[in-house]
């Protein structure tokens, strides 16, 4: 699978704002500044498509990606970045509570986490709250090529031995600047619109 062409085609803060859900989507979640734009625009094949903002906490919205006319890659705003204050923290946690519960078309979520360090707290609680919904889950380690290589394997095993991960869910590691992980991901797309036929 390749995504040949992608648009930013809605962008909502509440439910009536959301596109018809008559067609798959896939949810990014991740913390604050953790890769999601730079994970996003690689699975696109498009350079700053989605904007790689200097400042955390940014995105403030749900961002719906209409990709090859097929199905959403829908970013929200991250979590966990303390400089936002607690009432926007909490509209944030809100609107995608909001989208979990009333999405029936939500087919996975990609959970981002940064392949350098152990999940956080934060990256724990977010994916309990996941499979409190029962959400097939796909875990993605950005930044993979900035882990130097006698490093990996020890890193890997510190994030694989951290995260109760359930036997249904995957572990991916990513790179947007080599490409690692992207295919897998493709597979993983593909494989649920597969059902969809």
């Amino acid at each position: 699978m390749k995504i040949d062409s992608s648009v930013l085609s809605v962008i909502a803060v509440r439910t009536s704002q959301y596109p018809e859900p008559n067609k798959p989507e896939f949810l990014l979640v991740g913390r604050s500044n953790v890769g999601k734009s730079s994970f996003i625009n690689s699975l696109l094949g498009r350079k700053n498509y989605a904007r790689i903002s200097s400042k955390p906490g940014k995105t403030q919205t749900l961002n719906f990606y209409l990709c090859n006319e097929e199905f959403y890659l829908v970013d929200v705003p991250g979590y966990g970045y303390a400089a936002v204050n607690k009432t926007i923290q909490k509209k944030f946690g809100l609107m995608i509570e909001e989208y979990l519960t009333h999405r029936e078309n939500l087919k996975r979520v990609f959970m981002i986490i940064d392949s350098r360090m152990k999940p956080t707290e934060n990256d724990h609680i977010m994916y309990k709250y996941l499979k409190h919904f029962n959400i097939p889950v796909t875990i993605v380690a950005t930044k993979y090529d900035k882990i130097k290589p006698k490093d990996r394997d020890k890193i890997m095993k510190s994030i694989e031995s951290s995260i109760n991960i359930d036997e249904n869910d995957q572990l991916v590691y990513f790179s947007s600047i080599t490409k690692k992980g992207r295919d897998e991901i493709y597979d993983i797309i593909n494989n649920e619109l597969q059902k969809e036929v």
